[in-house]
């Protein structure tokens, strides 16, 4: 009896400690003109993304740290988790990223080195020479993107062939996300969602992630996760101070800059159809922008755009066919709108893009005929 009292008093000392751990963490506040942007040229931005893009969801900006502006289309809310697709993959990143700093695996450990019983008969020569860095590249050597119909699981995975040589050949994969999440549980014990708790969303004060999980129990890694507009400016800021946060390095300063750096070319794979920013190079399970900007990047217009230049981090969440729209909004009325030094105060500025915050409604999504 004993015994199970003090583990009781064990167990909630350790969800109090994690709860007051991530309460009372919101990102500092300022004004645009205070950072050295006009709130006129931030209206702009917001115009523009209502005009030109359907639909935005939410937006918040942040320059020195400090968030300038930041909106949500009603009925979206700032508390309310949003569905952030392929950004989820930049967390996975991170969690392997994690593992790698403690010494649980290596970018060049093979995959089927992880997963010898999910592997087909007579793996090909390729599939035994992809490595986990070829997955964090989109490069693992397959010609299509396997299927994950009823899954997925690690055995899907494995079974697709693999026509190119790892390393070689870029090719988005889902997928190959997914697996590198497997490994990050095979490794640890955790999954990528329980891992990352006292890691990352702990210390950046991101209450409640949810991460849905596989049938085989791991978390999905390439997609799933839901985060506030907030939680994802966060881990926007954090890779832009290089992996620290409030004067701790939480991620790797190396892996951050390896992760965010062009690791292969992907200008011949089809997403180079949706526009330039798509031709930039890829990372680590980053995108490379024009400008010298990296981003997370997610179906339907979920970004975390890091400028590292304007030291600044733009976060968006949306609903929207027009991906490249959304990232023109933010080079051409953002990015040349933004100044070394602070400006002067401007209530009447400041007030007008109040008003127009307060106004914006999601737009009805447009039915089929």
């Amino acid at each position: 009896m004993r015994t199970t009292r003090v583990r009781g008093w064990i167990g909630v000392g350790v969800l109090l400690a994690y709860t007051l751990w991530t309460q009372a963490q919101s990102l500092p506040r300022s004004t645009p003109e205070a950072e050295g942007i006009p709130s006129s040229a931030v209206l702009e931005f917001v115009q523009a993304a209502d005009k030109n893009v359907d639909t935005f969801d939410s937006f918040m900006i942040l320059r020195h740290g400090k968030v300038i502006a930041e909106a949500w289309w009603k009925p979206n809310s700032a508390d309310a988790p949003h569905v952030l697709n392929s950004v989820s993959k930049s967390f996975t990143s991170t969690a392997v990223g994690l593992a790698i700093h403690e010494h649980k695996l290596k970018l060049s450990d093979r995959v089927l080195k992880f997963f010898p019983a999910d592997a087909p008969p007579h793996p090909s020569a390729n599939l035994q020479a992809m490595t986990v860095r070829d997955l964090l590249t989109m490069s693992g050597g397959h010609e299509v993107e396997p299927d994950r119909s009823g899954g997925p699981t690690v055995k899907q995975f494995l079974a697709q062939p693999v026509v190119f040589k790892p390393g070689t050949h870029f090719l988005y994969n889902t997928m190959g996300t997914y697996v590198l999440s497997s490994v990050v549980t095979k490794v640890t014990g955790q999954t990528a969602l329980e891992y990352l708790k006292p890691r990352l969303f702990g210390p950046l004060g991101i209450e409640s992630p949810r991460w849905d999980a596989s049938p085989e129990g791991n978390s999905l890694g390439g997609y799933g996760l839901y985060l506030r507009t907030e939680d994802i400016a966060k881990l926007g800021q954090l890779y832009l101070e290089k992996g620290k946060w409030n004067g701790k390095q939480l991620v790797p300063r190396k892996w951050v800059e390896q992760a965010t750096s062009k690791q292969i070319d992907n200008q011949k794979e089809s997403h180079a159809q949706i526009g330039p920013d798509w031709v930039e190079g890829y990372g680590f399970q980053f995108w490379r922008c024009r400008h010298n900007a990296y981003r997370a990047d997610g179906a339907g217009g979920q970004f975390i755009v890091v400028m590292p230049d304007q030291d600044a981090v733009v976060a968006i969440t949306a609903d929207t066919g027009n991906m490249q729209g959304e990232l023109n909004a933010i080079w051409d009325h953002l990015l040349p709108a933004f100044q070394a030094a602070s400006l002067p105060a401007d209530a009447a500025s400041q007030a007008d893009l109040q008003s127009a915050v307060a106004k914006l409604v999601a737009h009805p999504k447009k039915k089929d005929h």
